[in-house]
């Protein structure tokens, strides 16, 4: 039996610091000083599990519902938010973050972060090089002189993918969208997995073959910012053509069986803090959905859209699905 001297010396038994798993995007990011604050306040340690494009971290979030991988998810948007509300993978949170006024709304349960215009970006140095304009409808780009020239993200596993097929379908009419779409394929359309490789991969801009690619508004002030040459004049160009323009509008919600409540409910106050909403802006390049908050300079460098193609969002619900699955057998089988 250990005597009571050798107790004395014995080291207090520390109970583990708690773990809140948040599942993102893979396009998630905030500084690291900023998420450690966090953790020092909340008293646990940030998990963040990088789920791939949103659609695909979706998916994953669905098919461990049975055994929640997260705590907390961020990255939900009103093009997807149908997909996880009729799987029931989101729990509802009523914090002061939920009630507070937003400039734009994801769905029920989910407390909208940050939003953003999808569209088609151009490479202006493409454009000069080639002596071409810019397009200037959708229609341009089913003819031979634009054949093999558009990259887009696929809209089963992409949230901005899905935004853009959306908007084809929001501002054409279902039929018509569907054959552009099928026009596109056989122009030589290239599908890629999310958006991450159609932008720094395939886009020409990047070192790719394709001058034209599905990416956000945001994507010139982006290029601005983070030029070498500190240039002031954006190297690529926001098309906004009809039927080509998405807003979209992300948010954080609880995981239906998750742990850690009260820590993924400071989570998700911490997203709508001021810190946080002007931080979000130069990280991820999205708006932010508070309504007191303002837009940082570098976003200035290009204005915002005021045209937008979404669907009415019952409609959008009730059909986007079966669009999606359109979309496969119309352009990839």
């Amino acid at each position: 039996m250990a005597t009571l001297a050798a107790l004395a010396c014995t080291p207090p038994v520390r109970a583990a610091t708690p773990e809140l798993r948040v599942l993102t995007h893979s396009s998630f990011n905030l500084p690291k000083p900023l998420l450690g604050e966090f953790e020092r306040v909340a008293g646990v340690r940030l998990q963040l599990i990088k789920g791939g494009d949103a659609g695909e971290m979706l998916n994953k979030l669905i098919l461990t519902r049975a055994k929640p991988i997260a705590d907390v998810v961020f990255g939900i948007d009103n093009a997807l938010w149908h997909k996880a509300h009729a799987a029931n993978v989101l729990d509802p949170y009523d914090g002061p973050a939920a009630r507070r006024p937003s400039v734009a709304e994801v769905g029920a349960g989910v407390v909208p972060v940050t939003y953003g215009f999808v569209n088609l970006n151009a490479d202006k140095a493409w454009l000069a090089r080639e002596k071409r304009s810019a397009p200037t409808n959708l229609l341009d780009l089913t003819r031979p002189e634009w054949a093999g020239k558009l990259v887009v993200p696929n809209p089963a596993t992409s949230s901005p993918g899905l935004a853009f097929l959306l908007a084809t379908v929001g501002g054409m009419g279902e039929e018509a969208a569907f054959a552009w779409w099928a026009q596109m394929r056989a122009n030589g359309l290239k599908v890629v997995k999310g958006w991450s490789e159609a932008y720094y991969t395939e886009f020409s801009r990047n070192g790719g073959s394709r001058p034209l690619v599905v990416s956000y508004a945001s994507s010139p002030a982006a290029e601005v910012f983070f030029s070498k040459e500190k240039t002031t004049e954006p190297p690529t160009l926001n098309l906004l053509l009809k039927g080509g323009v998405f807003r979209q509008v992300e948010g954080v919600a609880l995981v239906r069986g998750g742990g850690q409540r009260a820590a993924a409910g400071q989570f998700i106050e911490f997203l709508r803090s001021p810190a946080v909403q002007q931080m979000l802006q130069t990280e991820m390049w999205m708006l932010p959905a508070d309504k007191g908050a303002a837009p940082v300079a570098a976003l200035a460098v290009v204005p915002t859209p005021t045209v937008v193609d979404n669907p009415f969002a019952e409609t959008l619900a009730a059909n986007s699905g079966q669009w999606v699955t359109r979309w496969t057998r119309t352009v990839l089988k």
